[in-house]
């Protein structure tokens, strides 16, 4: 298709992924540059290393072994209201760190829900910072990905297997051998890493949980490097193994995420003969409710904390929530003007070193990043006066990589549909992109909008390392008050940031839907 005419160019889009590999390449340059080649780690930083790979196992083996009965109970019931049960799974996604953190502090904390509980029979409180309460974190925003990708792979065997096997008279364990089973081996590795990369770039879990020198992951240890010692050096040193056990974790996500499949079906609804019994019923729907309230009793939590709070907000949050909005429409205005040329050059088949760029972001994190344009900026200007600039830009190539999964298969649906009648009408280049593109990618745009805003408006990053006792979002004054032991006003914050987020991902979701084209 790139050897054709086109009705549009892809110039742009070749130079916006240019942008981004410049930018994040950069950073990294910047970071190994800085590193010092003849200074090894001390005790601290290889104990930051192993307790990063730890949690990050823990978390993905946990997360995984969970996922997979809750998939399958999922999988195998037709209730109300399970398709807005399965749409909630994708809620963890876009909630803000911070808020979640807070939720699972007023549920499973010293003063929570349980050890309240506790404590009414005589047993001691719950704690929660340490080892455990990071993998706890994890586990409740990793949960959810991980039973919506395993419940993806039961949903691609088709219908017909199901009803060859009954009608061979094979039972739930002779089911669970001839297709569950197998269809997990293939789709259960690279759930495993995937998940595991994600958790070895937490940093917000483990700066509100880790609790102390034991529980420091490399993200943390370089953010205590920059703001307690300021030791630049050590910093890009421990962002280098940073990325070195990123990039390794992708990798092998992608090449285990290889599969057969199970061939192709009448797309018939999927009846499970095998999960009838009385016992079958009530464990799943166990599962089910046991999953639902872990993930919604930490919100509801949250709710009930912060709603007396609201009326006497601290004047620091209202320009904290500022500075977030802010934050948040730079981060989306950027995304979309990279994202769009790059789905576009996609689409016209230049994939390539596009798709390359756009997926950098993955495989470096977000205070990485931060770390290069750190050293870049130090020499020639205070970094805090660009801590809100620099956390938006940052932001924005964090969210490039969902942006252009969301874009490229409309843009490219668009273009195959549409290209050769506009050519022959002569409608090629901005008229066409005006008139014809966009317009039939407006559902998508407001969705990769809408997303882009909520991830950049709950972010607890890069912000940590720029901003100063004047400059702060939200997230990082949720942090400060939680700091200052100020449990009601963060709780507060936390709620009002939980309703920006959302607000903000529905509005512009909503805004591409509204009277979208077809």
């Amino acid at each position: 298709m790139a050897r054709r005419a086109q009705p549009i160019g892809h110039r742009s889009g070749v130079g916006a992924a240019a942008i981004v590999a410049a930018l994040i390449l950069g950073a990294l340059v910047a970071v190994a540059l800085r590193a010092e080649s003849g200074r090894g780690l001390g005790p601290s930083d290889w104990g930051a290393v192993q307790f990063t790979v730890v949690q990050a196992a823990l978390s993905a083996g946990f997360s995984v072994a969970i996922a997979v009965p809750v998939a399958r109970a999922l999988a195998r019931r037709r209730f109300p209201g399970r398709r807005i049960l399965i749409a909630l799974l994708g809620a963890p996604f876009i909630l803000p760190v911070i808020v979640a953190v807070l939720g699972l502090l007023a549920v499973f904390g010293r003063n929570g829900w349980i050890s309240v509980a506790l404590g009414w029979i005589g047993l001691p409180p719950l704690q929660i910072y340490g080892l455990h309460g990071v993998v706890l974190a994890h586990v409740f925003f990793n949960l959810p990905l991980a039973t919506r990708l395993i419940l993806q792979g039961w949903q691609e065997i088709p219908a017909e297997r199901f009803r060859l096997a009954a009608q061979l008279g094979a039972g739930p364990r002779a089911m669970w051998q001839l297709l569950e089973w197998p269809m997990l081996r293939q789709i259960v590795p690279s759930v495993l890493a995937v998940i595991f990369a994600i958790c070895l770039t937490s940093f917000a879990v483990a700066l509100t949980l880790g609790g102390g020198p034991g529980a420091t992951t490399i993200e943390l240890a370089i953010y205590q490097a920059f703001r307690f010692d300021f030791d630049l050096g050590r910093a890009a040193l421990l962002s280098c193994i940073q990325i070195a056990l990123t990039g390794t974790a992708a990798l092998i996500a992608l090449r285990t995420a290889r599969g057969d499949g199970f061939g192709s079906g009448l797309d018939r609804p999927v009846q499970r003969w095998d999960a009838r019994g009385k016992a079958a019923r009530v464990l799943d729907g166990g599962l089910i409710m046991l999953a639902a309230g872990f993930l919604l009793v930490p919100l509801a939590a949250i709710v009930l904390a912060g709603l007396p709070g609201l009326v006497d907000l601290p004047v620091t949050v209202l320009a904290a929530t500022l500075n977030s909005v802010f934050v948040a429409g730079i981060s989306t205005l950027v995304t979309l003007a990279l994202a769009l040329p790059m789905a576009i050059a996609v689409a016209l088949g230049r994939g390539g070193f596009v798709e390359f760029s756009g997926l950098l972001g993955l495989a470096a994190s977000p205070l990485v990043i931060g770390t290069g344009f750190f050293v870049v900026i130090y020499p020639v200007v205070d970094p805090a006066l660009l801590a809100l600039p620099v956390t938006a830009l940052v932001n924005a190539l964090m969210a490039l990589p969902f942006a252009l999964r969301i874009l490229v298969p409309r843009a490219r649906q668009v273009i195959d549909r549409y290209g050769r009648l506009a050519l022959t009408l002569g409608m090629a280049g901005r008229p066409f992109l005006r008139r014809v593109l966009l317009p039939r990618m407006r559902a998508q745009i407001g969705f990769a909008a809408g997303l882009s805003a909520a991830l950049s408006m709950g972010d607890l990053g890069v912000i940590t390392l720029f901003a100063d006792s004047e400059r702060a979002t939200l997230p990082l004054q949720v942090y400060r008050l939680m700091g200052a032991y100020q449990m009601q006003a963060a709780a507060a914050a936390a709620l009002l940031l939980l309703a920006m987020s959302m607000a903000l991902f529905w509005l512009l979701d909503r805004g591409g839907r509204w009277h979208a084209e077809a």
